[in-house]
């Protein structure tokens, strides 16, 4: 019985459990870029800001990849669009991150 619970222990911590919100995912590595919000400005956008929270093994997260958070990054007052980046590596870290483009 030990022995069943010692293997289970270790299939679990050895599983990889970091993810991250994506459309697609892949097994060993995932790099997805995809659209979050479009607003009506005509501007051209002329700026780019980032922020990124990040998981390690689904069991320690942390970081700010809000939307404000990324605006204020990339010096920008008027949003013209928002893309999120998402990157996993063999399930153990995973990196969300917000990008801001605007004015």
């Amino acid at each position: 019985m030990k022995r069943l619970l010692a293997a289970t222990a270790l299939a679990i911590a050895l599983s990889g459990c970091a993810t991250a919100n994506a459309p697609v995912n892949g097994f060993l590595y995932s790099h997805v870029i995809g659209p979050v919000g479009v607003t009506g400005s005509a501007d051209k956008p002329t700026k780019v800001g980032r922020a990124v929270a990040r998981s390690i093994f689904g069991l320690y997260a942390m970081g700010d990849a809000s939307i404000e958070t990324a605006a204020k990054n990339g010096g920008i007052t008027k949003i013209h669009h928002i893309d999120h980046e998402t990157q996993i590596i063999l399930g153990v870290i995973a990196d969300y991150t917000t990008i801001v483009y605007g004015n």
